[in-house]
C-alpha cells in the first residue's frame, strides 16, 4: 500500500507550497537588491537587452552573435555579482532557493523519487502510525540480550531471528506474527523494532493497542453520520501493509469484540495484509477468552512466538531507583 492517494495528494502539495514560498523569497530579495544596491537593476536590465540584440543579430546570420552574448553576459554577470559583494549580500543571494537543490523541491530527480520525497513519505508513515516517540527508544539499535538467560535466552533470540527474517522476507513472503508470554519480556519492543525496519523502507504500518484498537472499530461501528475521518481510518485498518495488535486481552472483551476482531484478522489474511499480534495472556487463556474461529485463524497463518523472563520494565525501574 505504502501512501493512498491522497497522502500522495498531500506530499505533492506540500512540494509545491516550497517552491512558492522559495519562489516569493526570491522576489522580495529581488525588490530589495534593486530598491538599495545601486546599479544591479541597470545591469539586469542590460543583460536582457544584449540577449535580446545578440539574438536578433544571430538570427540575421551573424555566426558570432552567440559566442559575444555569453562573453558580454559574463561580464555583466561578473559586476553583478561584485556590486552584491560590495553591499554586504553574499555572491548567490539572488540565485534560486531551494530546500532540495538535487530536485529543486519538485521531489522528482532525473525521472525517479528524490531522496527528500522519499524522506517526506517516511514522515507521513510514521505519523500514521502513531508511534513514533515510541520507536526512538525501541528498536534494533537499542536491544539487549543482558536481561535474560538460559530457555528465556534462546527463545527471545529465535524470536529476534524471526523478526529480522520477517522483516527480509516482507515484499515477498506473507507472514504473520503471534508473540505470547509473561508481562515485560519484549514483545511490544520487538513489534516496534519490525515498525522502525519496516516504515524505514517506505511500508505503511498502523499501531494499536488492543484498547485503543477496539474503542476505533466501534466508533466506526456506530458513526451514524459516517465521517471521511472514520472511514478513512477504517480503510487504513483493513488495507495497511502491517497491522500491529498490542496487549490483547487488556481490552473489555464481549461478543462484539471477538466479532470485530474474528473480521479484522480474517479480512487482513484474504487480503495477505501481515498483522503482528502481542498478549500476556497463554494461548490456553486466549482460546478461551476469544472464539475458536480466532483461535484457529491465529494458529493456521501467524507464527507463534513465546517469550519468557524477568519483567524488563519493572527491573529497569528498579535500576534507575537505585541511582
Amino acid at each position: 500500500m505504502a501512501l493512498t492517494n491522497s497522502q500522495y495528494d498531500i506530499i505533492i502539495r506540500s512540494f509545491e507550497e516550497k517552491q512558492r514560498k522559495n519562489r516569493r523569497l526570491l522576489e522580495e530579495r529581488t525588490a530589495y537588491v534593486y530598491s538599495h544596491v545601486e546599479g544591479y537593476k541597470e545591469l539586469s536590465d542590460s543583460i536582457a537587452s544584449v540577449s535580446t540584440a545578440q539574438t536578433r543579430k544571430f538570427l540575421d546570420g551573424d555566426e558570432n552573435a552567440l559566442e559575444e552574448s555569453k562573453s558580454i553576459i559574463k561580464n555583466l554577470s561578473s559586476m553583478k555579482k561584485q556590486l552584491l559583494i560590495g553591499a554586504g549580500f553574499p555572491a548567490d543571494y539572488l540565485e534560486p532557493v531551494y530546500e532540495c537543490p538535487d530536485c529543486k523541491d519538485t521531489g522528482y530527480q532525473d525521472g525517479s523519487k528524490c531522496h527528500c520525497f522519499k524522506q517526506a513519505v517516511i514522515n507521513m508513515l510514521y505519523e500514521q502510525s502513531g508511534i513514533r516517540e515510541m520507536l526512538a527508544n525501541e528498536n534494533f539499535s537499542t536491544l539487549s540480550y543482558d536481561y535474560y538467560e538460559g530457555e528465556d535466552l534462546t527463545r527471545f533470540k529465535n524470536t529476534v531471528v524471526t523478526c529480522r527474517n520477517f522483516i527480509n522476507n516482507f515484499n515477498s513472503d506473507y507472514h504473520n506474527l503471534f508473540f505470547y508470554g509473561t508481562v515485560g519480556t519484549g514483545k511490544s519492543f520487538l513489534s516496534g523494532c519490525v515498525a522502525k525496519e519496516l516504515i524505514e523502507s517506505g511500508h505503511s504500518v498502523i499501531y494499536f493497542s488492543a484498547s485503543g484498537l477496539f474503542d476505533t472499530l466501534s466508533k466506526i461501528k456506530f458513526d451514524y453520520r459516517g465521517s471521511d475521518e472514520l472511514r478513512k481510518e477504517h480503510e487504513d485498518l483493513f488495507q495497511c501493509d502491517l497491522l500491529i495488535i498490542d496487549d490483547l486481552g487488556t481490552e473489555f472483551t464481549n461478543n462484539l469484540v471477538n466479532s470485530e476482531l474474528f473480521s479484522l484478522i480474517n479480512e487482513r489474511h484474504l487480503q495477505q495484509k501481515a498483522t503482528i499480534i502481542s498478549t500476556n495472556l497463554s494461548l490456553e487463556d486466549f482460546r478461551n477468552r476469544y472464539s475458536d474461529r480466532i483461535f484457529s485463524r491465529i494458529t493456521s497463518n501467524y507464527e507463534i512466538c513465546k517469550l519468557t523472563g524477568p519483567d524488563i520494565r519493572m527491573y529497569k525501574k528498579r535500576l534507575e531507583n537505585r541511582k
